[in-house]
């Protein structure tokens, strides 16, 4: 599915494939960001073409949902937040960001934007996961209103390792019921 978004500093819109310039060397190609994610690190332009052009395609499918976040200021691509998954019908959502825009407050506002788009959609519920060392994305979810469910093993077959990741759902505030 094809979505575009706006907050007041971010578009999230889908990929282009004009978007594998700044996705590599912005975040796809650093291994400090990319030691977070479910994938290796680019080794060159190729390879993120291939994985925009696969991202690309899967726009066909209606239940997969994958934004491109651009910094409006800039007119710059920063990184991207994607529903990955569904767990039972719920909506898994991952995401990255380029290093140098960390600590701006921006995956915060990218992620609830997506929040208030899926449960607009009817969902009750969102999952995230973030490893237990990625402190930064840990603090992205506990302020978008995650409440840690649990913690535990995950084997990652792109990166033939094991990983400690935390599992966070996040509860449509409409449903929540005042005292």
């Amino acid at each position: 599915m094809k979505l575009t978004l706006e907050t007041e500093r971010l578009l999230l819109r889908p990929f282009e494939p004009d978007d594998a310039e700044d996705m590599f060397t912005g975040w796809a190609s650093d291994p400090e960001v990319t030691k977070y994610l479910t994938w290796n690190t680019h080794k060159s332009i190729d390879d993120t073409k291939f994985v925009l052009d696969m991202w690309i395609k899967e726009y066909e499918m209606p239940e997969r949902i994958n934004c491109a976040i651009v910094l409006k200021s800039e007119n710059k691509l920063i990184g991207g937040i994607d529903v990955n998954g569904y767990e039972n019908g719920i909506p898994v959502i991952g995401y990255d960001l380029s290093r140098k825009y960390w600590n701006n407050g921006y995956m915060t506002e990218a992620c609830k934007c997506m929040l208030r788009y899926l449960f607009s959609r009817g969902y009750e519920k969102i999952r995230i996961y973030a490893m237990v060392e990625n402190i930064g994305s840990n603090r992205v979810i506990q302020k978008c209103g995650g409440i840690l469910d649990s913690t535990g093993e995950d084997f990652l077959p792109l990166k033939n390792k094991t990983i400690t990741k935390n599992l966070y759902y996040i509860i449509n505030p409409d449903l929540i019921q005042s005292p």
